[in-house]
């Protein structure tokens, strides 16, 4: 067993800001990172566009930003959320330059500003095509300079632990202790026990199989959060990036930056024609449900497998200047941007709801606190706006530290029972994981997709019930691994985005029923 002041589960921008913050306050104090793959793989290595914040006091301000938000939100928005985010934004930002992370700037040394879908303004700022790359290995350089840090990379969070493990009669209802931690390379189950657990699990875009998220974006904390009965909101808001490269593969997609279409590429359709003006006044630059709804509508409407991003048009020196890592990219793809069009195709992007969170970063459970992708703060609303998401998880993770270090939390003195594998083997049935994974994506991608109707939305019900009774049975019987984990996570998720988008009757954002009445595109 580990005992421990803070357990973070996650190594993206949301779990090492906090782990640093309350690091750096509390060198007395203990925290534990647990991280299920390499401690610099999370979602944020993959962030290319950049954090939006106000710089520019002339041209730009705060009023706009929040603006922005709430259009792109359509009328789901926390205003307050969003105002307290938006005005935190150059402080969080003092703090990332603080801790060594580095900016694209003009000659005259100024932060040189991108713009992108749905923004009014130019207020992204970037670095290069990598910016959550270079954030995360700043963060990381700061952690392993802390000598109260204990990082534990290829671990993996089974469950948190909650009163219903503990027999104990003076145990809290509706609280967390910390949670059951496989190591991987071992195999041995063990408990950290911490007066405070973090999750910063980041997304769920594997559920879909086609995304831009990283192959560990399995969902695991929201799962684990609806397990131990915390409130979970808004799943329907699954947002599809509209521009991942085209691989007839599937899998993990390569994401081609909506800062390219801020930078003037035209989307065309096969023949060429440059439809996206048809369906919105503002063209590329619309925000990305409509792009996304466009494109889906467009594909439907020609049986075509991708459209093209054309950026030939474009300054090229400029272009391998701002964008050198997608431009790598287009070539290794044997796509040369200066004479070629780019295929693309809408793939599982963001999550904009999650395990619900007041503006302090606390669930609905004692002693849990979620941060970043995972959670549902009320920023997004219906749809999130370019390049908020790293803000919302700097300024988030500051409460969250803002709270804790106001707040002593009792130390944690109840019996965790060690975790129970009596009667279970080793698994054989690694087939019956990769199968129940494939048709899992499959019905996600083909039922709960960018447009959705009722009736195939309880199909996916009843094949969902099927998947799940095979998996859950799998798992009573087999010794636990991380694929199995993750698919019974992902179900969980899948179960959630279904029943939640069922229960939605309008269209708001990224969410498009086509069985409802307020039709969008079309």
């Amino acid at each position: 067993m580990i005992i421990t002041d803070y357990l973070v589960i996650g190594s993206g921008i949301a779990g090492l800001t906090f782990a640093v913050k309350i690091a750096e306050e509390f060198p007395e104090r203990k925290v534990v990172i647990v991280t299920k793959d390499s401690e610099d793989e999370s979602n944020t290595k993959y962030a290319q566009g950049g954090v939006a914040i106000v710089l520019d006091k002339d041209q730009d301000s705060f009023k706009k930003h929040i603006k922005d938000t709430l259009i792109a939100g359509d009328g789901l928005c926390d205003e307050a959320v969003v105002k307290m985010v938006v005005e935190e934004g150059p402080k969080r930002l003092e703090e990332l330059l603080l801790w060594g992370a580095n900016f694209d700037t003009d000659p005259d040394g100024a932060f040189s500003l991108g713009k992108e879908g749905g923004h009014s303004e130019y207020r992204i700022i970037h670095h290069k095509d990598i910016t959550g790359y270079e954030i995360e290995r700043a963060l990381l350089t700061r952690v392993r300079q802390l000598p109260n840090i204990e990082l534990l990379p290829y671990h993996f969070a089974i469950d948190l632990i909650t009163d219903h493990h503990i027999k104990d009669s003076g145990v809290k209802p509706k609280t967390c202790y910390g949670a059951y931690v496989l190591n991987q390379k071992t195999g041995y189950i063990f408990t950290v026990k911490a007066n405070s657990t973090l999750l910063a699990t980041g997304g769920i875009g594997k559920v879909y199989g086609h995304t831009t998220n990283p192959t560990i974006a399995t969902g695991d904390g929201i799962a684990m959060a609806y397990r131990a009965k915390a409130r979970v909101k808004d799943m329907e808001f699954v947002q599809f990036h509209p521009t991942a490269l085209y691989d007839v593969e599937g899998g993990s997609s390569f994401l081609i930056s909506e800062a390219v279409r801020g930078f003037g590429a035209y989307l065309r359709n096969k023949k060429g024609y440059r439809f996206i003006p048809d369906y919105d006044d503002r063209a590329e630059l619309a925000s990305r449900d409509i792009v996304s709804q466009s494109i889906d509508n467009e594909l439907k409407k020609s049986g075509d497998a991708h459209v093209f991003l054309d950026c030939t048009h474009l300054d090229i020196e400029k272009f391998k200047k701002h964008f050198p890592n997608i431009y790598d990219k287009c070539l290794e793809n044997h796509i040369d941007i200066e004479t070629d069009w780019i295929p693309v195709v809408p793939a599982s992007h963001y999550l904009c709801g999650g395990i619900q969170v007041d503006k302090k970063g606390k669930t609905t459970l004692e002693n849990l606190f979620a941060c970043g992708e995972c959670t549902r703060t009320g920023l997004h609303g219906a749809n999130r706006l370019a390049s908020n998401s790293l803000l919302e998880a700097l300024v988030y993770a500051h409460n969250i530290y803002k709270y804790h270090s106001k707040h002593k939390l009792e130390a944690v003195n109840v019996e965790i029972p060690l975790w129970n594998e009596e009667g279970t083997v080793i698994t054989k049935e690694h087939v019956l994981i990769q199968h129940n994974l494939k048709e899992l994506q499959a019905l996600m991608r083909d039922y709960v997709g960018i447009v959705r109707n009722n009736a195939r939305l309880k199909r996916a019900v009843k094949r969902l019930d099927v998947i799940y009774t095979e998996v859950e049975d799998l798992y009573r019987e087999s010794k636990v691994t991380t694929s199995l984990c993750e698919l019974r996570n992902m179900i969980n998720v899948a179960h959630l985005i279904i029943n939640q988008s069922l229960e939605r009757k309008e269209n708001k954002g990224g969410y498009f029923n086509s069985d409802n009445i307020n039709v969008i595109v079309g």
